[in-house]
């Protein structure tokens, strides 16, 4: 990497919403260490004009080259130079409508499509908008300037210094400097927008588009209170003047940790009474948390290299649950981590084609379906994993500590771990490294031999390896003695083997109790795995290892250790259960095996789904009630609906019931309004593709037209199913086609249509924004790829020699595919 650094830039930026162009000038100061006579800056879709470099009281004009392959602009000084040197830069663009960059994002206002400007620059994007040192590294102050219509309104990270009105209806806008930050970072938008200010702390301001801005009251209200507990936990204050909060119409992420103006899809920040469900009230919630964490993990201090990209996001993954559980610990948020978060990374670093959370090599990383789940995912579970062993005192004043002696600069992954170690004691940094320079995680087996455990630990992977590895594991085990008492035994695995006592009166053991290791168990004594079922049969194991146990047993089942039957009779331990944790995973563990398996086997799946799910359903009731339980809620919501494909009559009933009364006029709880509506489009006619078409155009909130999405992604018929993919790919907004499209990939009944649908489609497919293309090859070829594997492999391998930007996603994609393919034929031998 080049030794100038960027100290300054001044950028002026004059949009044009009519014909969705810009003009730019930009003034970059550089520190050039030692003489050169060129300038590499990084460029993508903007051309350059003209080039000019301060010699002194003057600017000499510069000659320059475009090299697009690069994504560079080569500028050639007019001799030598070193020290501070001022270029100007005068370019243009287009305000694109791919969701990247300078974009638009277009609305409907009293039937008139209209549009606002917006910018999304993660990873390395600020290229398509000004000429720049486009990596994290590379921080600097930033100085913008707009000139826009004067009934327009402009955002950007700072506050306004000042506002002029110019001549031909325009008005300039100047922002305050920012704090030295990184590109990737900045922001600017226009529009007619609509804000609204918290009362209690006037920094908090909500942004939307006209009509929306009554319904950003409950995500500005968590936002003040996410930003305190931030404040209050890392003991460093937010260095801002403001925190925006910014409803996008069309976004391809969750939400963008814009310093001082978090961008969002709309659905992630606005709330509907009556049409938002609690589960999108707690995902509100969690992603203005998400981002509010990234104000310090990454924004305050940034990663010096993208390859320590999981720095920034395992952080904001983990303090987004921590500040909602704080404010919320009724949620039952921590559940919902072990699901949505643990049990995805183990899922997918279980494969043979995973990386190392620190990225090797300084990989340039692109936030897709093959790395969230590791950036994400894994690195908040490992973080829990750190907390668990050192402590939540030293975990917090670690994280003091590192921001403390790293605030406004660059960070790595061996900072962090030196700060737990320095307020901790404890060998942190020996840990850690076995759990970020290496890719994977362990399965830890265990046996009973007299009164010793004996432990032992090998890489776990679906498919067969020979690796060696080991991990240096922190293993806490709950020994219970014969009159049901327990204590927790705590060791660090730091070996491939290991031994520890539990004494003589142990009757029964847990291993990874409350589930905070990240790793799975295989327990040897089969006796002994039997009656942990009794255990859980009577509840005596807390929720989180009640899901650890069967979890763990079904990825052995993926794996072909074990059968599904021996799976489906541990579950006889679970008819009484109704604790959201167990139940939400064994749902979506029988789901996956349903998809996966045929003949007998799926037919025990659903017999056995059918009737926990029935029991649970009955429990909790049907219907949601004033003042039940949030998990309750949530947990309700998913299983109704895989109840109805298990073929349960009383749930099926009753979402009809509710259907009906739907078609009529009739509201229904935003709490089972997706499954009722999943429900009615599985076992309704062709009337029914009209009707969602109707409420789909009709409805102008973000989080109603996903539900509709996900219904219509749940035809049986094959008209209706060919009608409904025309209809994503004609009618449907760029921003959401992949939602019903995914969905589709796991409705039983599409599933054999699907790979000769993307095949026909591939052209326009290739088209859509690559992350959203990313995750329907990750959710079409595992699935709907397992009768037509060869087909799928062959297309593949020709298809990655002529387009590899794709290979990590496939690779992913294809190995899923030979897992359950793997699977099948094991269930069918």
């Amino acid at each position: 990497m080049s030794k100038i650094k960027p100290i300054h830039y001044k950028i002026q930026i004059k949009p044009d919403l009519t014909d969705f162009t810009f003009s730019g000038q930009i003034e970059i100061l550089l520190n050039i260490p030692e003489p050169v006579d060129v300038v590499n800056l990084d460029i993508v879709e903007i051309e350059i004009l003209n080039c000019e470099v301060n010699t002194g009281k003057d600017f000499e004009t510069c000659s320059f080259a475009v090299f697009p392959e690069n994504e560079e602009v080569r500028v050639s000084l007019p001799r030598k130079m070193a020290g501070e040197v001022v270029l100007l830069i005068d370019y243009s663009g287009e305000i694109n409508d791919k969701m990247v960059g300078f974009y638009r994002s277009g609305y409907k206002q009293n039937g008139d499509l209209k549009y606002i400007a917006v910018t999304q620059f993660q990873e390395k994007d600020a290229r398509r908008a000004f000429p720049c040192m486009d990596h994290p590294g590379k921080k600097a102050v930033f100085e913008i300037e707009m000139i826009i219509d004067r009934e327009l309104s402009a955002i950007s990270n700072t506050d306004i210094e000042s506002e002029a009105v110019l001549e031909n209806g325009k008005k300039q806008v100047r922002f305050h400097k920012t704090p030295i930050m990184s590109t990737y970072l900045v922001f600017f938008g226009i529009g007619e927008f609509e804000f609204i200010q918290d009362d209690k702390d006037r920094r908090m301001r909500a942004v939307s588009i006209p009509g929306m801005i009554e319904h950003t009251k409950f995500g500005l209200e968590f936002g003040r209170k996410a930003l305190n507990y931030c404040e209050e936990y890392y003991k460093v204050p937010y260095p801002l003047s403001k925190m925006d909060l910014i409803a996008i119409p069309d976004f391809v992420f969750g939400a963008m940790e814009n310093w001082g103006a978090i961008t969002f899809r709309e659905n992630l920040l606005l709330h509907f009474p009556g049409v938002t469900s609690r589960l999108g009230e707690e995902k509100i919630c969690e992603v203005i948390a998400h981002e509010m964490a990234h104000q310090w993990f990454g924004n305050l201090v940034t990663p010096s290299e993208w390859k320590y990209l999981w720095l920034n996001e395992s952080f904001a993954t983990f303090f987004g649950y921590g500040a909602v559980d704080h404010y919320y610990p009724k949620w039952g948020v921590w559940y919902q981590f072990l699901n949505e978060q643990t049990n995805t990374a183990l899922v997918r670093d279980g494969l043979h084609e995973t990386f190392a959370l620190e990225l090797p090599g300084g990989k340039n990383v692109a936030i897709n379906s093959s790395t969230a789940p590791i950036i994400y995912c894994k690195g908040g579970s490992v973080l829990r994993q750190i907390l668990g062993y050192i402590g939540s005192d030293n975990f917090r004043n670690g994280v003091s500590h590192f921001l403390e002696k790293h605030e406004y600069s660059n960070a790595a992954s061996h900072h962090l771990w030196e700060a737990f170690e320095a307020v901790s004691k404890e060998p942190v940094k020996k840990l850690m490294r076995s759990w970020i320079d290496q890719p994977g995680y362990p399965i830890i087996e265990v046996e009973k031999k007299g009164s010793t455990l004996e432990l032992s630990q090998k890489k776990f992977t679906y498919l067969p390896n020979t690796s060696g590895q080991k991990w240096l594991v922190p293993v806490n085990i709950e020994v219970f003695d014969q009159e049901n008492n327990s204590k927790i035994i705590k060791t660090l695995l730091d070996d491939k083997t290991g031994q520890v006592e539990i004494g003589d009166d142990a009757a029964a053991y847990k291993i990874n109790s409350g589930q905070t290791g990240f790793y799975r168990v295989r327990y040897r004594n089969e006796d002994h795995f039997k009656a942990l079922g009794e255990y859980v049969f009577n509840k005596k194991l807390k929720p989180e290892d009640r899901w650890g146990l069967q979890n763990d047993l079904f990825a052995l089942v993926k794996s072909g250790t074990v059968l599904i039957d021996e799976y489906l009779g541990f579950l006889e331990n679970y008819k009484n259960e109704d604790n959201y944790l167990p139940m939400i995973s064994i749902s979506g563990n029988l789901f996956n095996g349903y998809l996966i398996l045929s003949d007998e086997n799926r037919k025990k799946i659903a017999l056995t789904g059918k009737k926990l799910l029935e029991s649970s359903l009955e429990s909790i009731g049907y219907m949601p009630v004033d003042g039940e339980a949030h998990t309750t809620a949530i947990l309700r919501e998913q299983i109704l609906w895989h109840a109805v494909v298990f073929g349960s009559e009383k749930a099926e009933d009753f979402a009809m019931d509710c259907f009906k009364n739907l078609l009529n006029g009739d509201e229904i709880h935003p709490d089972i309004l997706k499954s009722v509506m999943q429900t009615g489009a599985f076992n309704w006619s062709e009337d029914t593709i009209g009707w969602f078409d109707r409420r789909l155009m009709e409805t102008q909130i973000e989080h109603e037209r996903m539900n509709i999405l996900n219904a219509m992604a749940c035809f049986k018929d094959r008209s209706l199913i060919e009608m409904t993919l025309k209809y994503i790919m004609e009618s449907v907004p760029p921003r959401n086609q992949f939602v019903p499209i995914i969905a589709m990939a796991s409705n039983p009944y599409t599933v054999e249509y699907m790979w000769d649908w993307y095949i026909s489609e591939l052209t326009a497919l290739e088209k859509f924004h690559p992350m959203l293309y990313d995750r329907i090859i990750t959710g079409i070829v595992p699935i709907c790829g397992i009768g037509k594997a060869d087909e799928v492999n062959t297309f593949f391998n020709r298809y990655l020699a002529e387009k590899p930007k794709s290979e990590e996603v496939v690779k992913l994609a294809l190995e899923k595919l030979n897992i359950n393919l793997k699977m099948k034929i094991g269930h069918e031998n």
